[in-house]
């Protein structure tokens, strides 16, 4: 890229436009623990993109060795606030971040569809950051989720993998389907051992938000949506990848 960027002001809520919203927060989260935790490995981990910690919680009861590593340094400032003492966090840009350990399990959670060059990225996960044994959970926004697919017909967006104006302005790079990103994962060298799909989902996230406050939602929905979800990985607002070690 040849403009600088400025990642406090890629985090930013904008007219129309949220960063998080409520259904990130509140209902993909919990459903990314679900399905990450029969995964998990004894030992550290490390969370790529952290942003303001809200994520990082849900894995403390689960390690006790955390880091983080996170651009923003508005957002960072917040997790430390919000989290307190005892992880590790390095407010530095993946690309040139300097991390001494191995770490058994390392996340990557809606983060690589907004960076420059994702490859190279994945390439430092599994050369220099992902222990022999470890795992790797890889995690992003899908192009074909039903509610991309209903705003491509409704004229909204070109295209399932467009970038649109408010994604482009929180630092979106790149829209990811299955096939994309198992061949970036692929081409840095990792080895996918599952692939799967996060909660099915044929509403946008601001209309999931107002609905949510109703009693129309039911935690029985919920679940139905992340058991479909798992049937039909495809039709997923969030696509993931359990990955291990593969050649340097």
């Amino acid at each position: 890229m040849s403009q600088k960027r400025d990642y406090n002001a890629e985090i930013r809520d904008a007219a129309g436009h949220q960063y998080a919203y409520g259904f990130d927060l509140d209902v993909m989260h919990p459903y990314m623990i679900r399905s990450f935790q029969p995964f998990f490995r004894p030992g550290k981990l490390l969370e790529l993109g952290s942003y303001r910690g809200q994520f990082t919680r849900r894995f403390l009861q689960y390690f006790d060795d955390v880091t983080c590593v996170e651009a923003s340094s508005e957002a960072m400032s917040e997790a430390r606030q919000t989290l307190g003492r005892g992880l590790h966090y390095f407010n530095a840009l993946f690309e040139e971040v300097k991390l001494s350990s191995k770490y058994d399990n390392i996340v990557m959670t809606h983060v690589l569809e907004h960076l420059d060059d994702p490859v190279r990225v994945l390439k430092r996960v599994n050369d220099e950051w992902l222990a022999d044994g470890g795992r790797f959970f890889l995690v992003c926004p899908n192009a074909n989720a039903p509610s991309r697919q209903i705003a491509v017909k409704m004229g909204l967006i070109s295209h399932n993998a467009a970038v649109t104006p408010a994604e482009a302005e929180h630092g979106h790079r790149i829209t990811y389907s299955l096939d994309t990103l198992e061949r970036d994962a692929v081409a840095a060298g990792l080895r996918v051992v599952y692939r799967s799909g996060i909660f099915f989902k044929a509403l946008a996230n601001f209309q999931w938000d107002r609905l949510l406050k109703t009693d129309i939602i039911s935690p029985e929905y919920l679940d139905g949506c992340y058991a479909l979800g798992q049937q039909y990985p495809d039709l997923c607002s969030s696509i993931f990848l359990l990955c291990e070690k593969g050649r340097p």
